[in-house]
């Protein structure tokens, strides 16, 4: 009687894993020590590591990932560019953890005029960079920018390159502890940098079990950190190339959102659609959309747990 069915067993593929990419940033950080801790599936979900949200923009492009984790202005363009991303988590709010630092000689905002800003133009730092200018009463014209990838942002700054940048941590704070001069920061523009879970919308429902597996392991992680910060940021440390009491002065500019704060962002109410609306015109006016978003199922809740593991 199993003589039949053996073709059609044997036809079976396995669903392959999900495969999330995502480049060093503090409010990412938790997904990696849910991997580290054992906390998250390995058959059925992988972290791809990469070096700037670029990168993690590229691997989504190019089929080698079914999730990244991005801002939310990241997650327009890339819809924009063809590929449909639902949001399902979100990591943080920026509140100061993305910053414009300068050298020491540049004092305010309009100094800037005639130096060489560095930024990730591909990514974050291309609307950071349009809010630095509007807040210098300067124009493109008035600067010159350099595009760098996160990774580059070290050398860039000792090499004598630029004399402004728009980074983040854990760069920042190590430019900061070396005698650079923080200019602006996430602070003067709140509930703008939404760092998120972006799933390709089509592959979303074949990964729910990683998804919500993925999303219970952050956000045991950041239990973990409230409960025990310094031996939690110790874990840490590694990847964000800092001592461990650094490591956590890096999420202190971060707002951490649970179970039911992801739940009250991710309904059709809720404040990341309400930003979303604002992002997608201020990025149509400034050329960084081609075209404006409709927003359809760009938030969602689905993949949240019902409650938070203990």
């Amino acid at each position: 009687m199993a003589l039949p069915l053996l073709p059609a067993v044997a036809g079976c593929k396995p669903t392959p894993p999900l495969t999330v990419a995502s480049h060093v940033w503090p409010g990412y950080e938790l997904m990696f020590l849910a991997r580290s801790e054992g906390w998250l599936p390995g058959e059925a979900l992988r972290l791809l590591e990469t070096r700037s949200a670029t990168d993690s923009i590229a691997a989504l492009m190019e089929h080698r990932a079914e999730a990244a984790a991005l801002t939310l202005d990241e997650v327009l363009r890339v819809r924009a560019g063809g590929i449909p991303l639902t949001v399902v988590l979100v990591f943080d709010i920026s509140a100061g953890a993305d910053v414009v630092i300068a050298k020491p000689n540049i004092r305010q905002l309009a100094d800037l005029k005639g130096k060489v800003i560095g930024a990730e133009t591909s990514a974050l730092g291309a609307l950071i960079l349009i809010r630095l200018l509007a807040k210098a009463g300067l124009t493109k014209d008035d600067v010159s920018i350099l595009s760098l990838t996160p990774d580059s942002h070290f050398d860039a700054w000792h090499d004598r390159r630029v004399d402004a940048l728009i980074t983040y941590e854990p760069t920042a704070s190590r430019l900061l502890a070396e005698g650079a001069k923080r200019l602006l920061d996430s602070r003067q523009f709140p509930e703008t940098i939404f760092d998120v879970l972006a799933v390709r919308s089509d592959a979303a429902y074949q990964h729910e079990a990683a998804l919500r597996a993925l999303i219970s392991g952050h956000l045991l992680g950041i239990q973990r950190l409230r409960q025990s910060p310094q031996d939690t940021a110790y874990r840490l440390a590694g990847r964000l190339a800092l001592p461990g009491d650094r490591a956590l002065q890096t999420f202190r500019g971060l707002q951490l959102p649970s179970l039911s704060e992801n739940k009250s962002l991710l309904v059709p109410t809720g404040r990341l659609l309400a930003a979303s609306r604002e992002l997608n015109t201020l990025m149509l006016a400034n050329g960084l959309l081609a075209k404006a978003d409709n927003l359809l199922d760009l938030v969602s809740d689905a993949y949240l747990p019902d409650q938070e593991s203990a």
